[in-house]
């Protein structure tokens, strides 16, 4: 299978465009325009062939939407040991938002101790994408039956002058609020979080549909 031609098969010009706008960060030129379930679908046919093993080792890739298959695929792995070497080869040349929220792994929900061990590390990274992958992670899988108020403190605790990285801690706490109210609110509360990524956090909470309208009304005495 020829990867290439087959992502140039499903391009669309007018999607690029579109695309280009929401990522302004990378050179427009390399986005071939290829939405996302398309994507997922291409995946699913070789990613039991050589072809996969073939496209994963073929690093650094030319195109975003070959980047945007890459962390689709590493999604898919089973064996966490081979996601984890797939993924720490990857996540260096990852160069955007859409490419690093794309990944999310199914194994990792199976293996919580040595994800935590993982996130700590990712977090500490200065590759912005790096440490707003581990963000991510820690969102994901560490606010629901699994949640310690250490959690909070980590997030809580990286600072950034990233645009990317301070968007993703203030997901982070808005997601907090929204799942563990008691436990985060505190930090909102005394201001642990720098002020824009605060502001931020406050407002993503009030656009939120799981938060009550009592408690939007609340965070918005604390602006």
């Amino acid at each position: 299978m020829d990867i290439y031609k087959e992502l140039e098969a499903l391009k669309e010009d007018e999607y690029a465009r579109f695309q280009a706008k929401l990522i302004p960060t990378i050179d427009s030129s390399i986005i071939m325009g290829i939405r996302v379930p398309k994507l997922r679908k291409l995946a699913k046919s070789f990613i039991k062939d050589q072809a996969c093993t073939d496209f994963l080792d073929g690093l650094p890739h030319r195109y975003y939407d070959e980047n945007m298959l890459h962390g689709i695929l590493i999604s898919e792995i089973r064996d966490y040991d081979t996601c984890i070497d797939r993924l720490e080869s990857f996540l260096p040349y990852v160069d955007n938002w859409a490419v690093c929220d794309i990944i999310s792994p199914k194994v990792f929900k199976k293996h919580k101790v040595e994800l935590l061990g993982k996130i700590r590390l990712w977090i500490k990274s200065d590759h912005t994408y790096v440490c707003r992958f581990g963000l991510g992670m820690l969102m994901s899988h560490f606010l629901d039956e699994d949640f310690k108020t250490d959690y909070l403190d980590m997030a809580a605790s990286v600072r950034s002058e990233e645009y990317y990285v301070n968007m993703m801690i203030a997901w982070f706490f808005a997601t907090a609020l929204a799942k563990q109210w008691d436990a985060s609110l505190p930090y909102i509360e005394s201001r642990s979080l720098d002020d824009w990524t605060y502001k931020k956090a406050i407002q993503k909470a009030r656009e939120s549909l799981r938060i009550t309208k009592d408690k939007k009304e609340y965070l918005k005495g604390l602006k």
